[in-house]
């Protein structure tokens, strides 16, 4: 038996774990810091569930949104990143943060991950690179402030680098870069030269 969710009353948490009482039986869950925090003793609460069966044992891990699940999901596809790992990630980065993380090439961000180090780090943005690129330059990320230093104008820088050739992953982490270096009323003109000069000067070095 699978288990996709849990609708019932909070009975305890601990450090990384709830249990969920449903209709009498209490369901032990795994789950992120950021899940965790909006999970209250005593109180109602849906909790989405991925489910992971081995020879000797059946684990839960909880979450309150769909996209952690999906991101936890993402991330234990990754060589190397185990369960604990994900929900490390997970519980130091939300889903937005996360996407703009390995768009962005930040490895600096990831390693913030209890027991995730730079080589597991550089690993996860190798694998989901390509994946999280288009995700990044959806309407609802693309012009919002991240912890890639992306503001206002610079969805408009990504999408003209997109046209001109370069990939998306590529495109969103030059201009993140160009966006530190030019600061937060840089705009698309400068934000596009910067992140171009930067891209050419990756191709060249190849």
């Amino acid at each position: 038996m699978v288990i996709a969710k849990l609708t019932g009353i909070i009975d305890a948490t601990g450090d990384g774990w709830a249990v969920v009482d449903v209709g009498g039986v209490g369901y032990l869950v795994s789950c992120s810091g950021r899940t965790l925090s909006t999970l209250v003793p005593g109180e109602a609460a849906v909790v989405l569930v991925e489910t992971q069966v081995r020879e000797d044992a059946i684990q839960l891990f909880g979450f309150a949104e769909a996209a952690e699940r999906d991101w936890f999901r993402t991330l234990t596809t990754v060589q190397g990143v185990g369960a604990k790992a994900a929900l490390a990630i997970l519980s130091v980065l939300s889903t937005d943060e996360l996407v703009h993380a390995v768009a962005a090439a930040d490895r600096a961000a990831i390693t913030r991950a209890a027991g995730v180090g730079p080589k597991l780090a550089a690993r996860i943005i190798a694998e989901l690179k390509d994946k999280v690129g288009a995700i990044a330059l959806t309407p609802a990320t693309a012009g919002e402030a991240t912890g890639a230093g992306l503001v206002g104008e610079a969805g408009d820088a990504v999408s003209a680098l997109v046209n001109l050739g370069f990939r998306p992953a590529e495109a969103l982490g030059a201009v993140s870069h160009a966006a530190g270096k030019l600061g937060a009323g840089a705009g698309v003109e400068a934000l596009i030269r910067s992140g171009l000069a930067e891209l050419t000067a990756a191709e060249h070095a190849r």
